[in-house]
């Protein structure tokens, strides 16, 4: 039995709403359980300087968690004077998937940041952030297709993302903490829509895991992604 009760193959109840901030063109609070991320785009018309000149667009992100989102205070790394080599990891990694699922071209010359906030944490914090961030994209990209700003929709596919891992001997799909913490095999699966794999995260944190429960892991992945995928859509109807 998992610590919430939930069967293997259950995902947390998900809730997208969107349009909570009043300035960013795109915006949305996602909830997987008891993990919340405020996810927000904000559109530049002017790219990275690397990018100047090529007719390519750039879509990056920006990941932070608030001091109290976990059951003690961690202080700011805007007062340390750094960001923690996990937050640049998981930036560089909500970046590179949200690029995934974008054409560009088609884009154009212009850079969209997606920022990721967590304001409670309870495992899968960088999924929700990819899943979140993907609508508060979608929602920003709307704002340049209504403008006449790009010719064509830049975004090619829908891109989420859901924790698996083994678990007391078990498979099991969206890790709340209790279960991250004690999990033998930890994994991340990044996919589009169709789907299709963007990236995959996986270790043994506490045992090696064979081919065999790594496909299972996959299978639970793919199902979970379709449930996000549907709350995507469901908040952008």
């Amino acid at each position: 039995m998992r610590p919430s009760g939930r069967n293997l193959s259950q995902m947390r109840p998900i809730s997208i709403e969107t349009g909570v901030m009043r300035h960013a063109e795109g915006s949305c609070l996602i909830r997987c359980g008891d993990t919340h991320v405020l996810c927000s785009a904000s559109i530049e018309d002017n790219p990275p300087r690397f990018l100047k000149g090529t007719g390519l667009g750039w879509v990056t992100a920006e990941y932070g968690m608030l001091p109290r989102a976990t059951n003690t205070r961690n202080r700011r790394e805007a007062a340390q004077g750094k960001q923690s080599g996990r937050t640049q990891e998981i930036q560089r990694l909500i970046g590179r998937s949200l690029r995934a699922g974008i054409d560009r071209v088609a884009l154009g010359e212009r850079q969209i940041t997606v920022d990721c906030d967590v304001i409670q944490a309870d495992g899968g914090t960088r999924c929700a952030a990819i899943t979140g961030g993907w609508v508060a994209l979608r929602l920003a990209v709307n704002k340049l297709i209504k403008a006449g700003a790009v010719t064509g929709d830049p975004i090619m596919d829908h891109v989420a993302a859901v924790s698996c891992g083994i678990y007391a001997g078990q498979p099991v799909v969206d890790l709340d903490y209790a279960e991250d913490s004690e999990a033998g095999t930890d994994g991340n699966f990044v996919m589009t829509g169709k789907p299709r794999l963007i990236e995959v995260q996986m270790s043994a944190e506490g045992a090696t895991f064979s081919r065999d429960e790594m496909g299972q892991l996959l299978d639970l992945a793919e199902s979970g992604i379709a449930d996000l995928v549907a709350a995507q859509k469901a908040a952008l109807a």
